[in-house]
């Protein structure tokens, strides 16, 4: 790293606190991002998106850039929302390559005892596959009482779609990919995922809220912090590989994160022009060939395989889509393939962009 800029740039670019297993840091220049451009970016975000909580971006595998918007920190572990749901499919990917069970398994098989009394043909059909793609055939989205969820209430909504064929975004069926990992590994999602991928990826004491019947509500409910978001990201970016081990299949990865289902004709709340570019194993297609993890209130887990990047955000928004625009319109334009000259001007700059960062009150639809 170039000694005479590091001391300019530290406060944006290094944690104030020891993470276990942190990721390296390194300059913007060192990895081909103009930090001029990400200044643009970081004032977009805070005047065209109310309100951001953090951003972290990660290029060649080095946290170039990161920012919390005051109160929000760095130590500080967020609600993730739908996000936990890739967390949750890793811990699906991670059991069927341990032989636990198969995408093509009846949903059914494993929980007769909660099943309705005279099962549709539809319902009978239905396989883990279909949960993870969201086509698990309803028309509408399960509902969970007041209770929490429950397998039970998921098997007794009607199916009358041909399971595999109609996208319709679905909690409850993510829900219910918690259960079946604890029914075949005799552990939740959170449990099983400690050793398996917490652990080596240096995340450290993460909390996942659960349902009365004891299983990780799967779908939500995940609390992390943002660094720990980038570093789901950086896995999938590297196909699985962590420190030369292979934590998770080259092949899950792939499938995970590829167009498994058409959505751009499916309602969902959020909608733009990212929600409509197809859907993988609990992970989004974007626009520019990218994927993510993807939060209600605006919680990001971007993967851009084509710039080699990460970029994780967190929120408080209605207005998702602005916060990607503003990743497209200012970030992917940065990217050279080679190193830039190093800027300690622009790297001041940018480190007093994030040191102005207040969050704003939040407001309705923004």
């Amino acid at each position: 790293m170039n000694s005479s800029l590091f001391p300019v740039v530290a406060a944006a670019l290094l944690t104030p606190f020891a993470l276990s297993a942190p990721l390296p840091r390194s300059t913007p220049e060192e990895q081909g991002v103009s930090p001029a451009a990400i200044v643009k970016f970081v004032e977009a975000a805070d005047k065209n998106v109310n309100t951001f909580h953090s951003f972290m971006i990660v290029r060649h595998g080095h946290v170039i850039a990161e920012g919390w918007w005051k109160p929000e920190s760095a130590d500080k572990p967020h609600i993730l929302n739908s996000v936990s749901k890739s967390f949750n499919s890793t811990a699906v990917g991670l059991a069927i390559q341990d032989g636990k069970l198969k995408l093509d398994d009846p949903v059914l098989k494993f929980f007769p005892e909660d099943a309705p009394e005279n099962p549709s043909e539809n319902l009978k059909a239905m396989t883990v596959r279909d949960l993870l793609t969201m086509t698990c055939g309803h028309e509408s989205e399960p509902k969970r009482d007041n209770g929490g969820p429950s397998v039970k209430q998921f098997l007794a909504h009607p199916v009358p779609f041909k399971s595999g064929t109609h996208f319709q975004y679905n909690t409850m069926g993510s829900y219910t990919l918690s259960a079946i990992v604890r029914k075949v590994t005799g552990q939740t999602p959170l449990e099983y995922l400690k050793p398996r991928l917490f652990e080596p990826l240096g995340i450290d004491n993460p909390r996942w809220d659960s349902s009365p019947e004891g299983n990780s509500l799967g779908g939500y409910g995940l609390y992390l912090r943002t660094e720990d978001i980038a570093k789901l990201g950086q896995l999938y970016l590297q196909k699985g590989k962590w420190n030369e081990k292979q934590l998770i299949s080259q092949d899950w990865v792939g499938l995970a994160t590829s167009k498994q289902v058409p959505n751009e004709n499916a309602g969902h709340a959020g909608i733009g022009a990212d929600w409509k570019e197809g859907y993988g194993f609990q992970f989004w297609r974007c626009r520019h060939n990218a994927y993510r993890g993807d939060g209600a209130g605006g919680q990001f887990c971007i993967v851009m395989p084509e710039q080699d990047m990460v970029v994780a955000i967190t929120a408080d928004t209605g207005n998702m889509q602005g916060e990607l625009d503003v990743v497209w319109e200012h970030l992917l334009p940065a990217v050279r393939e080679d190193a830039l000259p190093a800027d300690a001007a622009a790297g001041e700059n940018l480190k007093q962009a994030i040191d102005r960062l207040v969050a704003h009150p939040v407001k309705k639809g923004n």
